[in-house]
């Protein structure tokens, strides 16, 4: 029989991918800066950003897939 996690263990788990979609949207505009300015373009950070985006939104549904009973 798998053990349960008890409350403070859930929420802090639960709390902690709070920031996965923005921390990942940060990482990406960071990166797409960096190129802008290196490539002295101007649409790489919004392209990165969608990629962090996409990136944290994939992470999450990882994250939460791992706590489905069904699976």
């Amino acid at each position: 029989m798998p053990k349960k996690d008890n409350l403070p263990v859930q929420v802090g788990k639960y709390y902690g991918l709070i920031f996965v979609i923005p921390a990942a949207a940060l990482v990406g505009l960071g990166i797409g800066y960096l190129l802008d300015r290196l490539f002295h373009t101007g649409f790489l950070k919004i392209v990165f950003l969608l990629l962090g985006v996409a990136a944290g939104m994939i992470d999450l549904f990882r994250e939460l897939s791992k706590d489905d009973p069904a699976k």
